[in-house]
């Protein structure tokens, strides 16, 4: 049987690697390195986004006085971070395997080189053989300037490292039609772009994570449109991670389509698979389209310049569309798309500084604000 992809990147959130108690599994993270180790035996390339860092530096130190939530991250990621990494190291090496590890901030995708010198550090690990488990750097990242949490993380590691999937484990069998606990409810297998599923999602956040099913959902859309499968599956089912890359690959030999189904030699496998689309995006664009967190200001655009930009037409920005100008910022910085109504409809690197679009806005016959190259429409 072909292998269903040449590289994926798998998240393992805080509650797949977490106790009750808030105390790292071990077993559980022993179970995801003997799947993985599987995996890269088939010949696919894996690149790890892991939480537990805080849940792992958790049970080694005791506080000398009372610490606030940033300083408690700070604390036991620092502690932790080291724990975690070594542990994955030792269990991978009865694999005969190897991994390296990848602390970053959001700060880092936010310019085109320091993106580049994250992926080149990457490429450069898998080329040679070596596991990056990849991590935001808790001990240095502050409350505004922190991904939403590792989904976030990982569907730009995703984006800017080519995979073709994005496998999300989380503690649930994947995105349901009602409230996971209604006997009712029933895992959706397939979701295609332009389904709206808001009404199905729980709002509310894991017990140790700081995302929620709302936040991979919003991950899994984006990066799916840029041509990645997403899934989203139950870290903490046995062999779930085998199962997934046994069935997708069924899958792609003919086999069945539905994401819930019955592996040989397993019981059911419910998993949510969000459909990628089928034309190819652009390095540049996949960059651009995970950069709204680092926009310098805002470009409000009129109606009919809206309408163009939603439209299916290859088109760029031009000054006459343009109506007015928000916030400082220069030629090269990431700024917002904004519709009548207050509506953000995309993001896009300027072709000029705020002061030149504000002396050309309005008028024909102009080069591009934002080109077409360097825009994505959400």
């Amino acid at each position: 049987m072909d292998k269903p992809f040449t590289r994926i990147t798998v998240k393992v959130g805080s509650n797949v690697l977490t106790r009750k108690d808030g105390t790292l599994d071990v077993t559980r993270m022993s179970a995801l390195v003997d799947q993985i180790a599987d995996v890269r035996k088939m010949g696919i390339e894996v690149i790890l986004v892991s939480s537990g860092a805080v849940a792992s530096g958790r049970s080694e130190v005791r506080p000398t006085r009372k610490l606030d939530s940033v300083d408690q991250r700070q604390l036991f990621s620092a502690v932790g971070q080291a724990k975690l990494i070594n542990r994955y190291y030792e269990l991978f090496k009865e694999h005969g395997m190897t991994v390296g590890q990848v602390l970053t901030t959001k700060e880092s995708f936010a310019t085109r080189g320091h993106y580049l010198n994250q992926k080149n550090c990457m490429t450069v690990m898998l080329e040679n053989g070596i596991i990056p488990i990849v991590n935001e750097n808790d001990t240095v990242s502050v409350s505004e300037l922190m991904f939403t949490d590792n989904d976030e993380l990982s569907g730009l590691i995703a984006s800017m490292m080519d995979a073709q999937a994005l496998i999300i484990l989380s503690n649930v069998d994947g995105i349901y039609d009602g409230p996971p606990s209604a006997p009712s409810s029933h895992v959706i297998p397939e979701i295609q772009r332009v389904e709206d599923i808001a009404s199905c999602i729980q709002a509310s956040k894991s017990s140790f994570g700081r995302g929620g099913m709302l936040t991979k959902t919003s991950i899994a859309r984006k990066v799916a449109d840029e041509g990645i499968t997403v899934i989203i599956a139950n870290g903490k089912r046995d062999n779930i991670l085998t199962d997934i890359i046994q069935k997708e690959a069924l899958r792609m030999n003919g086999g069945e389509t539905a994401a819930c189904t019955t592996v040989p030699g397993h019981s059911s496998l419910s998993y949510t698979r969000f459909i990628p689309a089928v034309q190819p995006v652009s390095g540049v664009k996949k960059w651009i389209a995970h950069s709204s967190g680092f926009a310098k200001g805002a470009l409000y655009v009129n109606q009919a310049a809206a309408e163009l930009l939603l439209s299916d037409q290859v088109v760029s920005l031009l000054p006459v569309g343009v109506i007015a100008v928000k916030g400082q910022f220069n030629k090269d910085d990431i700024v917002h798309i904004v519709a009548p109504g207050n509506q953000v409809i995309g993001v896009g690197k300027s072709s000029y500084s705020s002061n030149q679009i504000s002396e050309l806005m309005g008028k024909h016959d102009q080069k591009p604000v934002v080109h077409y190259d360097y825009l994505y429409i959400e």
